[in-house]
């Protein structure tokens, strides 16, 4: 067998290396006036939450849990309801609202289904977060614990919340709630600790360093493995992916066992597992179109799983370019008359500055005029309203480094248009000459190329 030739110096030093990013959990943190580290969320917060949940216990009241559909939303809720039943709160008390198929917490219909339980306290965890009315209209204590992105008008009115996202290192909802009740119980840590790993590993991947300010889990990922918990991951993911949108068995997985490695011989997980995973590989090889600046690259995808933040990811850590700061993967098929789209900053622009920030980034497009518009005469056109005003509160959500929506196939569309996505760089003055090379959006050093890459998909 042959040998390759090992490249020469010259060639290793050619190759782009990539940015020296720093770990996760030594983000630099904030600190009060006290000098103390404001971490996983402001004191008032943490302790305005503490007493929601003992109060919740103590009145022994009909309580309605809900979260996310993701391993983070569903570990947090896990980590609620079993430390609510080691505070004395009888099970048959504790429901939990799994919501349906692109709704949020603010839909009309899920409004009326959590008020059809007649909660006296309600707990949303990990759905992000908006102003609007209360979460449903009877008489109701809610509390929101999240981590996504939110200022302190972002809420439903009347709600108390504890939110991390202005505490870096941003803590996950599942570890931002374990340690919300963790000290209000022996029994917690014990119960629970797996679940924390679980819903962080979910948010922040696997390669995550337990070192302060993160809690010490050692003993945990030793006690369970850590291939296992990491295994879990997937496999409680799976479900809110597939087609069929069967949240409740990844619940229910977790939530029946204090075992972690029964949840991976679920078979409704194990069978959504391969569904989403075909798709996925399927998905991955669409060709993205850039915008002319070669800032962003999108990703236009038909499916009906969720796949379409599983290959933003993916992309975000293969595409390297000089000048792009934003992977958009758009997903035409998930719901019918709906683009679900997701967004992530590519690893070879993280260490940039000023940093780049998705959800910004988004409404400025948003906010720009649609070229439709033109060089139209004066007239009704002209003074279109901004898609930013029209587009809903379900546009740049989430997190500054991973964002996405949820908009209307004709909206979408209008921000292609404004993007200018797909269209050509205009050539510069200097730039007429035959003799002078055009500058490619991504590096050529690299040797796997992307039209390679289609071009070796279309022929399977």
């Amino acid at each position: 067998m042959k040998r390759s030739k090992p490249p020469t110096s010259a060639e290793s030093k050619a190759k782009k290396s990539r940015p020296n990013l720093p770990e996760y959990h030594a983000t630099p943190s904030v600190k009060e006036e006290d000098g103390s580290i404001r971490w996983p969320a402001p004191e008032l917060q943490i302790k305005t939450a503490q007493a929601f949940i003992l109060n919740c216990a103590n009145a022994k009241a009909t309580t309605l849990i809900v979260p996310d559909k993701d391993a983070d939303g569903l570990s947090s809720g896990a980590i609620l309801q079993h430390t609510l039943r080691l505070l004395g709160m009888p099970p048959e008390l504790i429901h939990v609202h799994l919501l349906t198929k692109g709704n949020t917490v603010h839909s009309e219909t899920e409004r009326i289904k959590m008020a059809s339980h007649k909660p006296s306290f309600i707990f949303v965890l990990d759905q992000g977060s908006r102003s609007g009315p209360p979460l449903i209209d009877e008489e109701h204590k809610s509390l929101i614990i999240d981590h996504h992105f939110a200022t302190e008008k972002d809420f439903p009115d009347g709600a108390a919340f504890v939110s991390a996202c202005h505490s870096p290192p941003v803590a996950t909802s599942s570890l931002l709630t374990y340690l919300l009740c963790e000290p209000l119980h022996p029994g917690v840590r014990e119960r629970c600790d797996w679940l924390c790993v679980v819903g962080t590993h979910g948010d922040l991947g696997n390669t995550l360093k337990w070192e302060p300010p993160f809690p010490d889990m050692k003993a945990c990922m030793k006690k369970y493995t850590k291939k296992t918990l990491n295994d879990v991951v997937s496999a409680v993911n799976a479900p809110r992916r597939a087609a069929s949108y069967e949240v409740s068995s990844a619940w229910d997985a977790l939530c029946e066992t204090a075992e972690p490695a029964s949840v991976l011989k679920n078979p409704r997980l194990l069978e959504a597992r391969q569904e989403v995973s075909a798709e996925v590989e399927r998905c991955t090889h669409t060709a993205p179109k850039f915008s002319p600046d070669g800032k962003v690259a999108v990703f236009r995808i038909k499916s009906e799983c969720q796949v379409h933040p599983i290959i933003a990811t993916r992309w975000a850590g293969h595409l390297q370019s000089k000048a792009i700061e934003i992977v958009m993967v758009a997903n035409e098929g998930y719901l019918e008359g709906k683009v679900n789209f997701s967004c992530r900053i590519p690893r070879c622009a993280r260490s940039r500055e000023p940093p780049v920030d998705i959800i910004q980034s988004l409404r400025h497009y948003a906010s720009l005029p649609d070229p439709l518009d033109e060089g139209e005469a004066e007239g009704a056109a002209n003074h279109k309203v901004p898609l930013i005003e029209r587009i809903g509160d379900d546009f740049a959500r989430g997190h500054v480094q991973a964002s996405g929506g949820i908009v209307d196939v004709e909206q979408f569309e209008e921000l292609m248009r404004i993007m200018r996505i797909g269209e050509k760089a205009q050539k510069k003055d200097d730039e007429s000459s035959p003799t002078k090379k055009k500058k490619p959006v991504i590096d050529a050093g690299q040797k796997n190329s992307i039209t390679g890459y289609f071009a070796k998909a279309d022929k399977k």
